[in-house]
């Protein structure tokens, strides 16, 4: 069998100016992810790590560094602190890098839940390794990387309440991403310098345009009876025409229990 990939690029070109990703059925039956690169391909399994590969009987390397923290911790209650040193920093580092190809691949597949399933996961692992490495360069080497990821994991969650029209939740979940990335910033004492980082002007610049768009979406909606007469009954008070509006309260009143 040939080992030359040609065939399976055939067709497929990469463009450096766009994230081009496919799912492909694998010979052992499992949906395989498949990112084109400049010189080949990814292709990254769709649960578990992404190269298939289990560290240790592990899923993960993740998993298995908070496994031996866990244990370490009940051993040595007294003793001096889990820490993880140069070469595990290098594992999470290259298994970090390989969840994000796999979380791009997600966002443009539109699999959301996937992508936020994974952005989640590298999210956890920055503070694991913020928490017990022992050299603050690999602290700040992962970290640095918290502002994107929070971004992307913010956009994976929000994305799909707004497909369904659910503005006031999506809306939530996008204000606490900008919240946890102007904590990111008062964490290093980079506050003066919002307007300097993308994710946080990204997020906020979407907010302001579902806000827009649910709203021009209310005040298109048809008015129902009872708001109508509410209007009226405003107007009724502003301009001191009491039995006017006693009567405008009256029939709001009959129509709202008659909706019950």
């Amino acid at each position: 069998m040939s080992k030359d990939l040609s065939k399976i690029l055939k067709g497929w070109d990469y463009d450096p100016n766009e994230v081009t990703v496919r799912t492909i059925r694998g010979d052992d039956g499992r949906e395989k992810i498949q990112l084109r690169m400049d010189l080949g391909v990814l292709q990254m399994e769709r649960d578990g790590r992404p190269d298939g590969s289990r560290p240790e009987g592990c899923e993960s390397w993740l998993e298995y560094y908070l496994q031996r923290q866990g244990a370490h911790d009940e051993a040595h209650p007294d003793s001096a602190a889990f820490q993880l040193d140069e070469d595990d920093c290098v594992r999470l580092w290259g298994e970090g890098v390989q969840y994000y190809h796999r979380y791009l691949s997600f966002w443009h597949l539109k699999l959301y839940e996937l992508c936020a399933r994974d952005t989640q996961r590298n999210l956890q692992l920055f503070g694991f390794v913020c928490e017990y490495a022992k050299d603050d360069r690999h602290k700040l080497q992962f970290d640095q990387w918290r502002p994107y990821v929070r971004m992307m994991y913010t956009r994976s969650v929000a994305t799909p309440l707004i497909e369904k029209k659910h503005y006031e939740e999506a809306l939530q979940v996008i204000e606490s991403g900008i919240d946890a990335i102007r904590d990111f910033l008062d964490e290093y004492q980079q506050s003066h310098r919002v307007e300097e980082c993308a994710e946080l002007m990204s997020l906020e610049h979407w907010r302001d345009e579902i806000v827009l768009k649910e709203q021009r979406a209310r005040a298109s909606r048809p008015q129902t009876a009872v708001q109508i007469l509410r209007n009226k009954l405003e107007a009724a008070v502003a301009a001191e025409e009491f039995e006017e509006a006693a009567r405008l309260r009256d029939e709001i009143r009959q129509l709202s229990d008659e909706s019950v």
